[in-house]
């Protein structure tokens, strides 16, 4: 047995990659326009099947970023987003100038908490600031209460982005993630399901509304035969080389989420006799997760005192990369000043929560190198 890096998540090629980026050396499209920004667009327009436009973009964040503009976000709004998530689904309301508003999860999907958001909703309406949108997310690829969060968003008519960053290949009663909101974000960083090297895209109802997320992302260029801009513009377009990548990632995209979820059912059957520990699942068939991150949480009073850094420490000894869930927005020092509602149902995820190799690139040695960690520790 080889005592190589076992990554949490690392980039998985498919082998036509390259054929794609070839393509754009010999026809010299090495920047931000191309055949392979188009094709990669419609593979991803053909995936989502819902009649949706999709524009490729340097990042999931960029993405985020443009979605808010594209909701009329300013300076002043505020902003209502789930306090589980990575830090680059609040940035950007900072970006603009706006007010984030954090909500708390609940424990069937450790998304977004309904009871807490109309909380919230109704709050700052009383305080006269009428939340300008909603940042919705599907956590490690587990999608959020789709017919819950969005009757609220539609009582009060507040409009959804839908960060799907970690949710291509997701679904919910069927459709995919990423087609639900106003706007909707995917991400193709290197450690998602699939990757562009770095990139994202934002997913919109309209072609209008592709066109100009198009036209913001690059840098706002009037129609003239000079350089001419009467919008602040942004340098956000992928580039026609990754965007190479993309399209051969796309090949192979359905049997990545397979091998993602393969890494899932491996963890529930790890722990299944395990008192104490508990694996990340959906809450029953309306939800199909890719489990971009197969995740568990610890009971310390069940475990005998371990808890998951003990667990954490044990996989680096032996050069396995883990780690806590995603620190809730609440408690960062950048964004501790903002509201929040909820209890602390985000909070208990996070001391308890440890995040486990999931990539779909994985062997058997790896998963017995796992396994042999886990054992150690608890049997």
């Amino acid at each position: 047995m080889n005592d190589s890096k076992i990554w949490i998540s690392p980039p998985h090629m498919g082998g036509s990659e390259q054929k794609y980026v070839q393509e754009a050396f010999e026809t010299n499209w090495i920047s931000s326009e191309g055949n392979n920004l188009n094709g990669f667009e419609e593979d991803l327009e053909n995936y989502l099947s819902a009649d949706k436009y999709v524009c490729a973009l340097s990042s999931g964040t960029a993405a985020i970023h443009l979605g808010l503009i594209l909701l009329g976000v300013e300076a002043g709004d505020e902003v209502i987003c789930q306090s589980m998530t990575f830090s680059a689904s609040a940035n950007p309301i900072l970006y603009l100038g706006g007010i984030p508003i954090f909500v708390d999860s609940e424990t069937d999907t450790w998304n977004l908490c309904p009871i807490a958001l109309q909380k919230a909703i109704i709050d700052r309406i009383a305080n006269g600031s009428k939340p300008k949108a909603i940042i919705a997310v599907h956590l490690y690829g587990v999608p959020y209460q789709i017919d819950k969060i969005h009757a609220i968003a539609h009582k009060y008519d507040i409009p959804i982005l839908e960060d799907s960053a970690e949710a291509i290949g997701s679904s919910y009663k069927g459709h995919k993630c990423g087609t639900f909101g106003e706007i909707g974000i995917l991400s193709f960083n290197g450690n998602k399901v699939i990757t562009t090297s770095g990139g994202g895209a934002i997913v919109t109802k309209t072609k209008e509304l592709k066109e100009k997320a198009l036209f913001f992302a690059t840098q706002s260029r009037d129609t003239a035969v000079h350089y001419q801009h009467s919008e602040i513009g942004y340098n956000y377009r992928l580039s026609n080389i990754c965007a190479g990548i993309g399209r051969g990632q796309m090949d192979v995209l359905d049997s990545r989420v397979h091998l993602r979820r393969a890494m899932h059912d491996f963890y529930v059957d790890l722990f299944k006799n395990i008192p104490g520990v508990t694996v990340y699942s959906v809450p029953n068939k309306d939800y199909f997760a890719n489990y971009w991150l197969s995740c568990i949480l610890i009971d310390s009073q069940l475990t005998n005192g371990i808890d998951k850094e003990v667990v954490r420490l044990a996989f680096e000894a032996e050069n396995i990369e883990s780690r806590p869930l995603w620190k809730p927005m609440h408690l960062q020092p950048i964004f501790e000043k903002y509201p929040y509602y909820g209890n602390q149902i985000a909070e208990t995820l996070f001391e308890k929560g440890l995040c486990l190799p999931s990539g779909s690139n994985l062997t058997d040695d790896d998963r017995e190198r796992i396994s042999s960690v886990i054992l150690k520790l608890f049997l």
